[in-house]
């Protein structure tokens, strides 16, 4: 086996020697550190590794590798790092670590690469991780990476960038299929000289995912190795997920055509051009506009019995070309032909030849001479179909780009008036003769029709058509074309043009929001409910390279100068002095920013559409499974766990005349609330107990009922939470342990209640959750129980 990262070849069986016993590691491409610590180890390591051959010269003395051929020798000739690429020679006069230093600065592509610092991987999903109880490093087989990468269904990593105005990162995504099957070399070489986890392989889900993870990285650009149907792909995508600003896409041409490529200035096709080039064109490439037109097809309710066809388009988006008549026949053939047959067609030149053969075939059969009798055309309003019955097309082309059927120019530049643009809001419309199409690989024109900014084309008949070469036979219909909108586009940097740097990142516009701590209390294991819960704060502008610190000074500043001399609004933008950032997006939950690592992260760290800010003081937040180095409450008293989460609460005097009743229990069984609030208004006691001792709290947490649990601790009395039945000396929190009931332990813990009461077997909560199995649980019970033994030696001391 090869790995793509780092080059080394082993056997199969080889691999675990290899790691274990030579302490061999591939490169690390991410950072496996909590979602807290990512920022606290940002420099990359050179990765060296031993060659026994080595192309090139070394660094230090200039001299050529001299590499054996034998495959007996194992002579090592050379030191090479797989991030910058820079070797030595296996000599101590020439590889001196002390003199080149640990950090690496990435090579030549330094501007385009992901750095791994920027990758953080996650908590797995439901994670209970405690600071407090880090786990030794476990080695990581490569199964274990492979079975990482596919994880599809589980968000694993998240990005959290550097803000700079040099790094242009670029996502690559390789269609294996395209062009012969070039795809496939690529992505090695790909993985090799970029950050593997910024190479995408389109065959393996598609596009979404790459994009998604990496939508709030700034100055981002996008390679699409394929062919234009590829580049549409990564579009259509965009445009699904709305990123703002949308990252410029270049193209990498693989396909058969490659128009768009061609129109962009990366040519008709790749042809072993050095990889790294490739990149440093990217890297210095211009962005361009591309107008994108919407397709809208309507079923023509006028047009008689037919030929059987399609009643929609195979794409309802033209970034190059639409087109109808004898050209989408041609080219329905071909994907018809390349169903059929595939291994027929795994070339440029033998797509090719067939195009041509199946183009004689039309020009003598002239199926499509009176194509204008079927179709009429509008173009901005006026009826155009005159023209078209006068020249007598066989096919009509709707011209987003110049280039057209593999590099062709059909709009004639001296007849046409307007010199066609991508960006200039108008498509250009040619007619085409069976006699014009072979004439067009020649340098031949067609007819120009018009320029327009909308189309309506009516369909008396089932034609072929074909949009971005993608083909069919649509039924008689009603198709309207419109602008849709424009795409950023990477074109190649010509010759002579200076490279002009982007001197700063645009501003951020962040809505900031304030959640109060009553809310993040009773809602803290929610994410959605303390999103409903924040209310609008203000709204900041903000640099990208600001960090967390610069961000705190500039809301304060702004609730200064928004606070006005009325108490209604000044109560509105007051914060308490404590007020804590807080991250709604690395963890499953919300948790805490620490202030002293606030200089660490910037807004997008932490946020993702908003901003949100915890007005309360540090000390009374409970601990969540997320919130690693903040301390939790301790044991609280009775008066704070009466408020704790608080919903409705009752005085603690009108318990000593409650009465009890067993519909109490009856409606935590069942998960009743309002069965529950209606007979604790009517005088019923909270502590009601049956024959075997338990309470409403016990039942609760024993079924799994949430809004029970957080009813009964915010207003019964604290001794509920401690009360353990008759049968086997439980509490509530021994309950919700054996069931693995996460969240309900979790708030169980919240409001105070005993973590080391043992039952009667002398099994603790955690040793009950060890039972059950649920070892992620066991370890956050455990860290509570050290803080809740501190809490009490400390009251003890006080």
């Amino acid at each position: 086996m090869k790995c793509s990262a780092c080059k080394i070849i082993a056997h199969t069986s080889c691999i675990n020697v290899l790691m274990e016993r030579t302490k061999f590691y591939c490169k690390a491409t991410f950072r496996d550190v909590g979602v807290r610590q990512y920022r606290e180890q940002t420099c990359i390591h050179h990765h060296w590794v031993h060659r026994r051959s080595q192309k090139g010269k070394c660094k230090q003395c200039g001299k050529s590798f001299q590499s054996k051929l034998s495959f007996s020798c194992k002579e090592i000739v050379a030191l090479s790092c797989s991030w910058c690429k820079t070797a030595y020679h296996n000599k101590e006069s020439c590889f001196n670590l002390q003199k080149i230093g640990e950090e690496c600065n990435l090579g030549l592509h330094s501007g385009i690469i992901v750095p791994p610092s920027w990758i953080v991987k996650l908590p797995s999903r439901g994670s209970f991780k405690s600071s407090l109880r880090k786990s030794p490093k476990k080695k990581t087989s490569s199964k274990k990476r492979s079975k990482e990468k596919n994880e599809k269904d589980q968000k694993t990593f998240v990005i959290k960038p550097i803000p700079s105005a040099s790094v242009k990162p670029v996502l690559v995504f390789i269609n294996p299929k395209s062009g012969g099957n070039q795809g496939a070399k690529l992505l090695q070489k790909f993985q090799w000289l970029l950050n593997p986890r910024q190479v995408f392989d389109l065959t393996q889900g598609g596009p979404r995912m790459g994009l998604e993870l990496f939508r709030k990285v700034p100055n981002l650009r996008v390679l699409a190795c394929g062919g234009d149907g590829t580049v549409g792909w990564v579009l259509s995508v965009l445009d699904q997920i709305g990123i703002t600003p949308a990252p410029a896409v270049g193209v990498l041409p693989l396909g058969t055509g490659n128009d768009l490529a061609r129109s962009l200035g990366w040519g008709g096709g790749y042809t072993d051009e050095p990889i790294s080039k490739i990149l440093s064109n990217i890297g210095e490439s211009d962005i361009v506009q591309l107008d994108r037109w919407e397709l809208k097809v309507e079923k023509n309710p006028d047009a008689g019995a037919n030929e059987e066809g399609k009643e929609n388009l195979p794409l309802s988006v033209v970034n190059n070309y639409f087109s109808l008549g004898v050209d989408a026949h041609i080219a329905l053939e071909f994907h018809e032909a390349r169903e059929a047959h595939p291994e027929r067609f795994n070339s440029r030149l033998r797509n090719k030849m067939f195009y041509g053969q199946a183009g004689g075939k039309d020009l003598l059969r002239r199926k499509w001479k009176g194509l204008a009798e079927f179709v009429t055309l509008e173009c901005d309003g006026k009826d155009m179909t005159p023209k078209l019955k006068d020249h007598k097309v066989h096919a009509i082309v709707f011209l987003n780009i110049p280039s057209y059927g593999g590099g062709t120019h059909p709009w004639n530049r001296t007849a046409g008036g307007i010199e066609p643009a991508t960006d200039d809001g108008l498509i250009e419309v040619v007619g085409l003769t069976t006699y014009q199409l072979p004439l067009l690989q020649a340098g031949g024109h067609g007819t120009c029709i018009t320029q327009c900014r909308s189309a309506r084309i009516i369909t008396t008949k089932t034609i072929p058509m074909q949009v971005d070469g993608e083909a069919c036979k649509l039924t008689p219909s009603i198709i309207s074309m419109t602008l849709l909108n424009k795409a950023s586009m990477l074109a190649k940097r010509k010759g002579g043009k200076t490279n002009i740097q982007q001197t700063a990142l645009e501003t951020l516009k962040v809505n900031v929001d304030r959640i109060n701590m009553s809310d993040y209390e009773q809602h803290h294991y929610d994410k959605e409910l303390l999103k409903q819960a924040a209310m609008p704060l203000l709204v900041i502008e903000v640099n990208p390279v600001s960090d967390l610190e610069q961000v705190r000074k500039l809301i304060n500043k702004q609730l200064e100068e928004n606070s006005s001399s009325t108490a209604e609004n000044e109560l509105q933008t007051s914060l308490s002095p404590d007020w804590c950032f807080v991250d709604s997006c690395t963890a499953e939950r919300f948790f805490r920013v620490d202030r002293a690592q606030e200089h660490l992260h910037y807004v997008m760290d932490i946020a993702s559409d908003r901003l949100f800010i915890l007005d309360t003081e540090p000390s009374t937040l409970p601990q969540t499974p997320e919130d690693e180095t903040a301390f939790p409450s301790p044991a609280a008293s009775n008066k704070q766990s009466n408020s704790l989460l608080g919903e409705e609460t009752t005085p603690e005097l009108s318990h000593l005349l409650e009465k009890t009743t067993d519909g109490i229990l009856k409606a935590a069984k069942l998960g009743d609330l309002k069965m529950l609030k209606e007979l604790h208004s009517q005088g019923f006691s909270l502590l009601s107990i049956d024959a075997t001792g338990q309470t409403a709290l016990h039942y609760g947490s024993r079924y799994g009922h949430k809004d029970i649990v957080k009813y009964l601790i915010a207003s019964a009395p604290a001794s509920i939470l401690n009360m353990a039945d008759n049968d086997r000396g439980q509490t509530a929190l021994h309950k919700a342990a054996a069931n693995k009931r996460r969240s309900i332990c979790c708030m169980l813990v919240a409001g105070g209640a005993s973590l080391t009461l043992p039952d009667h077997q002398g099994n603790t909560p955690r040793l009950l959750a060890l039972q059950a199995e649920d070892h992620e649980l066991a370890a956050y019970l455990e860290s509570q129980e050290h803080f809740q033994l501190v809490s009490e030696d400390l009251e003890t001391v006080v």
